[in-house]
């Protein structure tokens, strides 16, 4: 899409931590995270539901404040909410009582640009989404899957630096789910927006991402970074490859992993070495 120019959007976090609640009912939700998101990078969070994923999502997205360590986008502290860092969650936001293009075209909308311009715009992004002929239905009339579009559409319209996704596509069936992903890397591969993409879901993050960051229980930690080399774009024929199954295998038995027992390692062909005896997992 030749009007989209997304910022750069690298992302730091050096000795990251995110404590919630307050007094005797506070806890450490993740803790001293360091790691680096180069621009354009498409990069899954993985783990366990409570171990801290939508706490760093939230911190990213500049509604959580750090207790303690560094997290910036292209060199700046993150102070707070912008639309440079657009967030879809799994429950789409849109306002029931505006056409699918006023949804789209609000954000414009509030940073001031003209009606003719801005729903020229929101066009265009539906077009992107696979929603042109749907701007005038109200979000109500729409499916599941196609609510999630529009919700990516209004996120997208604002060309941010980062595109932060919670689940999104989690409310969904089977069918639509794989449909929503295929849709999300087409997308992605014409704007290279920086994307991250919670999920617990080891197929999702396996077809999605160029990077994997696996993430312990609670209080949430980083114990693998897997970066994948499958081939762009991807098929749903990559699912059932050997090499998939294998690193399939592989991350369930790091989301397995026990404190104090020692995590399985990859060869040097980065597939599990799950048939050493030291090593094997019943899966």
């Amino acid at each position: 899409m030749s009007r989209y120019q997304p910022a750069p959007g690298r992302i730091d976090g050096h000795g990251l931590s995110i404590r919630l609640g307050q007094g005797r009912e506070a806890f450490e939700a993740v803790q001293r995270l360091d790691f680096a998101v180069e621009p354009g990078e498409f990069v899954c969070i993985l783990g366990p539901s409570g171990c801290g994923k939508s706490t760093l999502l939230g911190a990213l997205a500049g509604h959580l404040v750090p207790s303690s360590g560094q997290l910036s986008v292209d060199g700046q502290a993150i102070a707070g909410p912008s639309p440079q860092r657009g967030m879809v969650f799994q429950h789409h936001t849109l306002l029931p009582w505006r056409s699918v293009l006023d949804n789209v075209a609000f954000g414009l909308k509030m940073q001031g640009l003209g009606k003719a311009e801005r729903r020229q715009q929101a066009r265009e992004m539906l077009q992107l989404v696979g929603l042109a002929d749907f701007a005038e239905r109200w979000p109500s009339q729409l499916s599941g899957g196609m609510q999630q579009r529009a919700e990516i559409a209004r996120v997208l319209i604002n060309r941010p630096r980062l595109l932060l996704m919670d689940e999104p596509f989690g409310a969904l069936d089977a069918q639509t789910r794989s449909r929503m992903q295929e849709l999300l890397l087409d997308i992605w591969a014409r704007i290279r927006t920086t994307v991250v993409f919670v999920t617990h879901d080891i197929d999702e993050a396996l077809f999605l991402a160029d990077r994997i960051l696996v993430m312990s229980p609670r209080p949430g930690r980083f114990i693998e970074d897997l970066r994948l080399d499958f081939a762009r774009p991807r098929r749903a024929s990559l699912l059932t490859s050997p090499e998939f199954t294998h690193l399939k295998r592989h991350c369930l038995a790091l989301l397995r992993h026990e404190e104090g027992r020692e995590l399985p390692r990859l060869t040097p062909l980065g597939l599990p070495a799950t048939d050493h005896p030291s090593l094997r997992i019943a899966l």
